[in-house]
């Protein structure tokens, strides 16, 4: 029997590589690098089978969607930001078994869910390319990418995807990880100023509540946070509708979940949104 032995919620910011590149803003983010490496690190200690990734860079507006395709491998440029993410070479292997599995447990739950096994040209977004680049993970774990961004779901929706992530495992021989891959606030600024705000939070509104919302995870007020999930998502922009989010809550038992988040990459602004690396306790 299998189990989900990792849960985290974690930034994608294509600003990290250019990080690591010399310039003006080389090391920007090498905080947000180490904490990603590390949830790498834990997976491998923890000898996970299969991540599953929540990808808020992938929308989708008819039923929920799920990559497996057993070859995951390309070069990706973000249409998005270009000049800090391309030319990216990615190898990966899909889970077309748990994909499938997930699909069919979340569909019966009257979540309708496509699992997609025999696409080649279905591509993976950067939401799943990012964090899995620099966590380290290559094609010894596989990957189930569920789409993030559900234009026309409520986050009820997304609470049984992620029950049904946490059934699938449980049903599989898998110890399967799960990332909710997407930003806490996500108000980009306008145009003519976006330039100036690489560093920054678009809102200070926005920053005060990312980092309440961060102190309720780390001190286990769950109940609170997840009556206040709809306006949060709603008033700071949350992005992908926070359905990402709502996955991971599901998966962890919703309101009955007790742990205290571990905040691996202290809070960050970037490109005006409010980012982290955060794990959450499963026992």
């Amino acid at each position: 029997m299998g189990e989900v032995v990792l849960a985290a919620k974690v930034t994608h910011v294509p600003s990290m590589f250019i990080s690591q590149r010399p310039g003006k803003y080389q090391g920007c983010r090498q905080f947000a690098i180490d904490g990603l490496k590390h949830i790498g690190d834990l997976c491998r200690d923890r000898q996970v089978d299969t991540i599953v990734i929540a990808d808020t860079h992938w929308l989708v507006n008819s039923g929920f969607h799920i990559n497996a395709k057993p070859d995951m491998n390309g070069v990706f440029t973000s249409t998005e930001f270009p000049q800090f993410l391309s030319n990216l070479e990615f190898a990966h292997k899909g889970d077309p078994e748990f994909g499938q599995l997930l699909a069919d447990i979340a569909s019966n739950q009257g979540t309708h869910t496509l699992c997609h096994r025999e696409i080649p040209s279905l591509n993976l977004m950067y939401g799943t390319l990012v964090p899995l680049h620099f966590m380290g993970i290559g094609e010894e774990i596989r990957i189930v990418s569920v789409a993030g961004w559900m234009y026309d779901a409520d986050l009820q929706e997304s609470r049984v995807v992620g029950e049904a992530i946490a059934e699938a495992a449980n049903a599989s021989d898998r110890r399967v990880a799960f990332l909710a891959s997407g930003s806490l606030s996500h108000r980009i600024p306008p145009n003519k100023v976006a330039g100036d705000y690489l560093l920054k939070i678009s809102r200070p509104f926005n920053e005060i509540t990312d980092k309440l919302v961060l102190s309720m995870w780390e001190q286990g007020r769950v109940s609170e946070f997840l009556d206040m999930l709809p306006q949060y998502a709603h008033d700071c922009d949350g992005e992908g509708g926070m359905h990402d989010t709502a996955m991971l809550f599901g998966l962890l038992g919703w309101d009955n979940y007790k742990g205290k988040a571990e905040v691996v990459t202290e809070y960050f602004p970037s490109s005006g949104t409010g980012q982290c690396n955060v794990v959450f306790p499963l026992h």
